[in-house]
């Protein structure tokens, strides 16, 4: 075998694990989803504890996340686009973050959204729904919680590299969360306020942003339960549990059912 086709052989297995149907596939991006998970305890852990010693962590952590990244734009169909897209932007900040942490610490409270990214997979998604009954039932649930999740972190990384070096109000991670969970909740203590147009711009966004996923959030919680099944008729996808006809075109449905619990 040459080495050409070596190579051939070797971008598709890695294909294969970031975007295969097999067992190996799913193990892989269980290991990356939990991966992910860690980086996010350990970035919170020591940005609130301020541990010694953490910045040989970050770099490890930082060259995984750059051999994931390089796997990624090997594969990829279009890798200009895949660079420059709102993930892959991400994910450079982030890697630089944790390579570099005297750009930005504040910016790796992004890795966040790589979470987001992976369970906004088609395949991640249909095998979460295939092996956790609990996440078929509660998907939507699931993805409102991360949703407002997500925007809570990535703007309490903005609020404190916009305000840390300026705002004595903003002193650590803590302080720039404390803030975004006020402002999303609208109850505004007004102990800590943000300084400037730049300050009061991103306050707005919060509060804009923040109430409307919040309230989305509530909605999912409060309306009644519904199943994930596609019409094959309309399209619908939420159904009563019990429903027999599809409620938009009264198309025939035939939901899988677990049976009685």
């Amino acid at each position: 075998m040459d080495a050409a086709a070596k190579t051939l052989t070797l971008r598709e297995h890695v294909w294969t694990l970031y975007e295969g149907d097999v067992p190996a596939s799913h193990r892989f991006r269980y290991g990356l989803l939990a991966f992910d998970l860690v980086t996010i305890a350990f970035v919170i852990a020591t940005s609130f504890l301020h541990w010694s010693g953490t910045e040989y962590i970050d770099a490890v952590i930082g060259l995984i996340l750059l051999a994931d990244f390089a796997a990624r734009l090997w594969i990829a169909r279009r890798p200009l686009r895949m660079v420059l897209s709102v993930y892959g932007l991400i994910d450079i900040v982030v890697i630089v973050s944790m390579l570099a942490p005297i750009v930005g610490e504040g910016f790796a409270f992004l890795r966040v959204a790589r979470v987001l990214r992976l369970l906004r997979s088609y395949t991640m998604v249909k095998r979460l729904r295939l092996d956790f009954p609990w996440f078929r039932k509660n998907e939507q649930l699931v993805m409102s919680a991360l949703n407002l999740g997500v925007f809570i972190f990535v703007m309490t990384a903005l609020v404190y590299e916009t305000q840390h070096f300026s705002n004595p109000e903003i002193g650590n991670y803590a302080d720039a969360l404390y803030f975004t969970v006020t402002a999303l909740t609208t109850t505004g203590f007004g102990d800590v306020v943000l300084q400037g147009t730049t300050g009061r711009m991103i306050a707005v966004v919060i509060m804009i942003f923040g109430v409307s996923l919040f309230l989305r959030l509530v909605q999912v919680m409060l309306r009644p339960d519904k199943v994930y099944f596609k019409c094959p008729d309309c399209g619908l996808t939420r159904h009563d549990r019990d429903a027999v006809h599809c409620k938009a075109c009264g198309h025939l449905l035939n939901i899988p059912d677990e049976g009685a619990v």
